[in-house]
């Protein structure tokens, strides 16, 4: 399996970065993990990296607000044939918005969306939200858009539905209003977890991200526009 980062707050000079996440996934088929803010850079961008809205099989919305649907649109516009995953909780509107495009599949519980691929199903919290995990042969790859229901919370939830070992997680920590104690106390959860791996970005904060970086050394790996992650 390979992820690649399509649209992060940080990336190489050729890419347009913003406020936001969204990640490719290749596995069986191909997965675009969220749509960051802006559809127009988010389009650019995947054609910088070789892709069109028109190569993926599956479209999956972590959670509803706009630095990660903010592109929705455009890509919808682009790909007729996309099967939409997003929460049971999203907004009528904004379903009846997306069955109109293409198909939509409402998720409230975990479930496996294909092949070794999982979401966690609905994770309550004050901003609901889904998380993608990869089975590989390495161990569990999770994939988060914010982290709102708490990223440790998230491990634990994998870790639970597929009883492995977890390699790595990638995606937005939300940590970025945390003090350093907070943070190394997560980090100390990621290390209880055994997570192998980690590759903070978006929205989990620059002093977090440096806190990860010092703690697991040559397992951080550095997330930006353009980063590929083979698994």
């Amino acid at each position: 399996m390979k992820i690649i980062i399509a649209y992060d707050n940080k990336g190489r000079a050729e890419f347009k970065t913003g406020w936001g996440f969204s990640c490719i996934v290749e596995a069986q088929k191909k997965i675009l993990f969220d749509t960051g803010c802006n559809g127009v850079e988010l389009l650019f961008n995947l054609k910088k990296l070789g892709y069109v809205a028109k190569d993926f099989d599956i479209l999956f919305l972590s959670h509803q607000h706009w630095d990660h649907i903010g592109g929705l649109f455009e890509i919808l516009e682009e790909n007729k044939n996309l099967k939409v995953f997003a929460l049971e909780s999203f907004s009528s509107h904004l379903k009846d918005e997306i069955r109109k495009k293409a198909e939509l599949i409402e998720v409230k519980e975990e479930q496996e969306i294909l092949e070794n691929v999982y979401t966690t199903g609905l994770i309550e919290n004050n901003l609901d939200e889904q998380s993608l995990i990869l089975k590989t042969e390495k161990g569990l790859v999770i994939i988060t858009g914010c982290s709102h229901p708490g990223i440790v919370n998230i491990i634990k939830k994998a870790k639970e539905m597929l009883k492995e070992n977890v390699y790595l997680v990638v995606g937005g920590f939300h940590l970025f209003a945390l003090n350093d104690l907070e943070i190394e106390e997560i980090v100390r959860s990621f290390r209880d977890l055994e997570v192998e791996k980690v590759a903070p970005c978006h929205c989990t904060g620059e002093k977090a991200i440096s806190i990860f970086k010092k703690e697991y050394k040559e397992d951080f790996i550095e997330a930006e526009v353009g980063k590929i992650i083979e698994v």
